[in-house]
């Protein structure tokens, strides 16, 4: 298949679903029992033995679930991950389709995504040309869907697909967007007790009470996926997007599960980048069509303090005192520059907001 400029995309529809083309069952069997890799199992709260068949099919009122799975260097995940949402989704009364996004993997994770799209025409991929990031991902998996449901989780087997049931069951409920709480997790201490510094801050700041706003695996209604805009590194904060576009939003306890392969993404460059996108996120979603309410406000803070400064000094001049050695001077005089600044800034963004106001920007619930 040729490669694109920037994005390769593809599924293979030629070929029946668990065999390759031109491959016999027998072939598949021996090529199977000759592999040395032990196969990846997942922790279950009910256990089936091999010959036992799976209960009845639980009943979703979605018709089809779209599972995007942003991925990068995770060539040893693929297969087993894939092996599980197979199975977990037989126990599910829905059609499903699977999209990998291959952010730019410099391993064998696209070779394997390949050979699992050819064994399967439910299972389709986009793969970038170099490493755009998390956001990127989700981004063109968003584009991609076609299901009125759609799960994201992670390619590492720390997500448990069988969590997929209860998160749609959750939805149903009239949630627009669940989100999976990492309740018990398998990760480095640092990742851990950073993350919940993360959580803590986001949730005080933005009031939207969950306590993972970062977990890879959640639910969401596909007018969700169409209506934010995912960019940046702005993954971390999609319920702050989400509930800010006015959609419901919750949470419920979701299993993980210890990484087997590979190694974490996570680095010390993480800290800077949450909190700068947190002030992005807050900034986009609070004040980006009022910019006055923000910058009038740091404006008229400053100058009245600024004003309070001088004035006290001016009194304290009258009086007799001479002004020529007191800092406090010159740092009056800057709070009501400063002031008169952030006032200016507010109102060259009304302006803009005003010429860019566009009604497309609203979201119609309903209409009779």
């Amino acid at each position: 298949m040729e490669e694109t400029n920037r994005i390769e995309t593809g599924s293979f529809n030629d070929s029946q679903p668990g065999q390759s083309k031109g491959t016999s069952s027998e072939e598949n069997l021996k090529s199977k029992s000759s592999s040395n890799r032990k196969p990846y199992y997942y922790r279950r709260r009910k256990h089936y033995k091999p010959n036992q068949q799976f209960p009845s099919q639980e009943k979703i009122q979605f018709k089809k679930v779209s599972i995007v799975i942003p991925l990068f260097d995770e060539e040893e995940s693929l297969m087993p991950l894939s092996n599980e949402i197979k199975k977990t989704l037989k126990t599910i009364d829905i059609g499903y389709e699977v999209i990998f996004v291959d952010d730019g993997s410099r391993d064998n994770s696209l070779k394997n995504i390949k050979e699992i799209c050819k064994q399967d025409r439910r299972f389709r991929y986009v793969s970038f040309k170099k490493n755009y990031g998390k956001s990127a991902a989700l981004n063109v998996g968003f584009k991609e869907v076609t299901g009125d449901a759609v799960i994201t989780m992670d390619a590492d087997l720390q997500d448990d697909p069988s969590e997929i049931l209860n998160l749609l069951k959750k939805l149903e409920e009239g949630y627009d967007l669940v989100s999976g709480w990492k309740k018990r997790r398998f990760d480095p201490l640092i990742k851990k007790y950073s993350s919940r510094f993360f959580n803590f801050t986001t949730r005080v700041l933005t009031g939207i009470k969950i306590h993972d706003f970062n977990c890879g695996l959640k639910a969401y209604r596909r007018e969700v996926v169409e209506n934010i805009k995912v960019y940046g590194e702005l993954h971390r904060y999609i319920p702050v997007l989400a509930d800010w576009e006015g959609f419901t939003v919750t949470e419920i306890p979701v299993k993980h599960h210890p990484r087997r392969y590979g190694k974490t993404k996570f680095g010390i460059s993480r800290f800077f980048k949450g909190f700068i996108d947190l002030i992005t996120v807050l900034f986009s979603t609070r004040y980006i069509k009022r910019p006055m309410h923000l910058f009038g406000f740091l404006g008229a803070l400053s100058f009245l303090v600024g004003l309070v400064v001088n004035a006290f000094l001016t009194y304290d001049w009258i009086m007799g005192n001479p002004l020529s050695n007191r800092p406090m001077l010159f740092l009056g005089m800057l709070l009501i520059i400063v002031g008169v600044q952030f006032f200016s800034v507010g109102l060259l963004g009304e302006m803009m907001v005003k010429n860019s106001f566009s009604e497309k920007e609203y979201i119609v619930k309903d209409k009779g």
